[in-house]
């Protein structure tokens, strides 16, 4: 794992002195109650509030640290494998309206035509393929990519709740993709 900004790191050093602060000066204040002789109190069980009495100051720590590595933005290393492949860009477009929960196939058809979809995507490893849902309106779940990996995990989360039901308008999902460069609508 990298960091974008490294810097923000020294912001840690600002612990140390509100440690030392909080365990040096911060238990100087008066007891609440003055005694002649506390030995009778020493053998005494102690409260969870006695035992929890420095969870504040930990909480306030921990969360300083997590907003000094928010701010050092911690990103993975990408590495790029660029490959020439030959390839053609497909548009999925896959009907989400509640006529999909029928169970003339098994379990039901938006399943089935999720399993197809699936076969279809893992058989067509060097195209830029996409994934259009539709209902009554039509949006883009996923753009043209060759990442398929993230297109079978949008394709495999499709349920008929995501587009608005109404009239199915599968004339709308062909207008969200491009028909230049040898697109194929499927």
């Amino acid at each position: 794992m990298e960091f974008a900004s490294k810097g923000y790191f020294l912001l840690l050093l600002l612990l140390i002195p509100y440690i030392l602060w909080y365990f040096l000066y911060s238990k100087k204040s008066e007891p609440a109650l003055r005694m002649a002789d506390t030995n009778p109190y020493r053998y005494a069980p102690k409260s969870w509030r006695v035992r929890l009495i420095h969870l504040p100051m930990f909480l306030r720590c921990i969360t300083f640290i997590l907003l000094v590595f928010i701010l050092a933005r911690p990103q993975t290393h990408n590495s790029w494998n660029n490959r020439q492949v030959e390839g053609i860009n497909i548009m999925l477009a896959m009907d989400v309206s509640t006529s999909m929960l029928a169970e003339d196939l098994k379990p039901n058809r938006i399943e089935a035509a999720k399993n197809v979809a699936a076969e279809f995507i893992s058989g067509r490893p060097n195209d830029n393929i996409g994934l259009t849902i539709f209902a009554g309106e039509s949006f883009t779940q996923c753009p043209m990519t060759t990442d398929h990996t993230s297109l079978l995990t949008l394709l495999k989360d499709a349920r008929t709740d995501m587009a608005a039901t109404g009239m199915i308008e599968d004339g709308n999902s062909c207008r969200l993709w491009d028909l230049a460069n040898g697109s194929i609508l499927v």
